[in-house]
């Protein structure tokens, strides 16, 4: 993502409040430990991938992040590896983990504040650099950091509550910042030193940790922070539940963990989040798309990598660059469909008021005219399932009886856009990677 004072605003005239904190760590730090008692983001992690990281190790995150299963807090009496008290919701459950495992010494809390230095180099391409901090969070209205999707309230209320029981940021946001040179200055000096943790991720993904606590250089990188601002880059529903205990809690902790990444060189990049339509056949779907787009079958295989071969070879996945051609991919998990050419009709169902950074965006269209007007389904996640990757998508379609709509994914200079501009994507519309691993570095809002 690009951003600069020479082509175009800051994100924000007021900037980032970043401060060191008292970081909370697993107290052995050796690579096959922090592989096994770590874990993807929460929202990531699959109701198999839940069992099979909490077997992997009894002081997992995934039992904090997770504590009733993949749907996160809930009721009372829910249950999950690890088990529960009866009557004892898993908010409740995961704050009393949380109290045993720091009182047995699994974790660890540090005696002084520090920020921490956070590589995450890829198998194949260029690595991604950022700061972990504890940033305030702004009153609604707030410039410092700009969201750029919608929210779905029962989520941030699930969010909300095991913060509010567990009193610690278990996981960190993720920020895009405008790029100061400063910041990139004391990054390059404190990448020269020898990390503090260090691991590889099932991705392929290295992860590697630098505890920085030198005075001096915290000074510096806080005020080079603060004359920068950030958009939202994953999190969302984490930063609207920070917001939301500090509305409740005005006198509390008004701050939340984030990773500050650079916009541009070293940063993120953003893949597509594909949606899935259960109980929906690919007849019906594609009847119903026709009467506002132009639908094309493409010739596929019949096995799935077959399939997968020929999203790919559409560049479905790839950033929107404006090129013509299929705006949408429609598949059950065997054959496959093109949307392209949207009629004046379909078109018409992206409100004409919203900012034209938002109206040119994909996944607008397709929740706007294919989902809502075409298709006649509510955009919630009981009715409209997201998916991470193609391959995903695909056999989640095949499984839910239902169809995969396949995206292009916006440019990170698209999101930049639509944060400037005050709007928001519809939810989940953005992937930006790589990912942190949750588990490494949590704060305590106490202390």
């Amino acid at each position: 993502m690009h951003s600069s004072s020479a082509d175009s605003p800051s994100l924000t005239a007021t900037g980032l409040d970043v401060r060191p904190f008292r970081a909370l760590t697993y107290q052995r730090h050796d690579p096959g430990h922090l592989a096994r008692v770590s874990s993807p983001a929460y929202d990531l992690v699959t109701p198999d991938g839940r069992e099979r990281l909490a077997a992997a190790d009894p002081h997992n995150i995934v039992r904090l992040i997770l504590p009733g299963g993949t749907s996160g807090p809930g009721t009372a009496g829910a249950t999950g590896p690890g088990g529960g008290r009866p009557g004892e919701d898993t908010a409740a459950r995961a704050a009393r983990t949380l109290r045993e495992w720091e009182d047995a010494g699994v974790l660890v809390r540090d005696g002084t504040p520090a920020l921490w230095l956070y590589e995450m180099q890829p198998a194949e391409g260029a690595a991604t650099v950022g700061w972990l901090g504890a940033v305030a969070v702004a009153a609604a209205g707030g410039r410092a950091v700009l969201p750029h999707e919608d929210t779905f309230p029962p989520a941030v209320e699930g969010r909300r509550a095991l913060l509010e029981a567990t009193a610690t940021d278990l996981e960190p946001i993720v920020l895009a910042h405008d790029p100061d040179p400063e910041v990139a200055a004391l990054t390059r000096t404190a990448l020269s030193g020898p990390s503090g943790m260090e691991l590889t991720d099932t991705d392929g993904v290295r992860h590697r940790l630098w505890r920085i606590a030198d005075e001096e250089v915290l000074r510096r990188l806080t005020a080079a922070l603060a004359r920068t601002g950030a958009v939202i880059a994953d999190g969302h529903h984490r930063f609207a539940a920070a917001r939301a205990l500090h509305r409740t809690h005005p006198a509390g902790d008004c701050r939340v963990l984030a990773l500050l990444t650079p916009m541009g060189s070293g940063g993120l990049r953003v893949q597509a989040i594909h949606r899935v339509v259960p109980d929906l056949s690919l007849e019906a779907a594609g009847e119903a798309a026709a009467r506002g787009f132009t639908v094309t079958e493409i010739p596929a295989g019949p096995d799935p990598d077959a399939l997968a071969d020929a999203v790919r070879a559409t560049g479905t996945g790839a950033e929107q660059d404006g090129r013509e051609g299929a705006l949408f991919l429609l598949s059950d998990g065997r054959r496959l469909l093109a949307l392209s050419e949207p009629s004046a009709e379909v078109r018409a169902t992206v409100p004409v008021e919203a900012p034209s950074a938002w109206r040119g965006l994909d996944v607008v269209l397709a929740t706007t005219g294919l989902v809502g007007h075409l298709w006649h389904r509510p955009d919630d996640p009981g009715s409209v399932l997201v998916a991470h990757d193609v391959p995903e998508a695909l056999g989640l379609a095949s499984r839910r009886n239902g169809v995969a709509l396949l995206l292009r994914a916006p440019s990170p200079t698209d999101v930049a856009a639509v944060a400037r501009a005050g709007a928001r994507m519809p939810r989940k519309s953005t992937l930006f990677v790589p990912k942190p691993r949750t588990g490494l570095v949590l704060r305590p809002h106490a202390g």
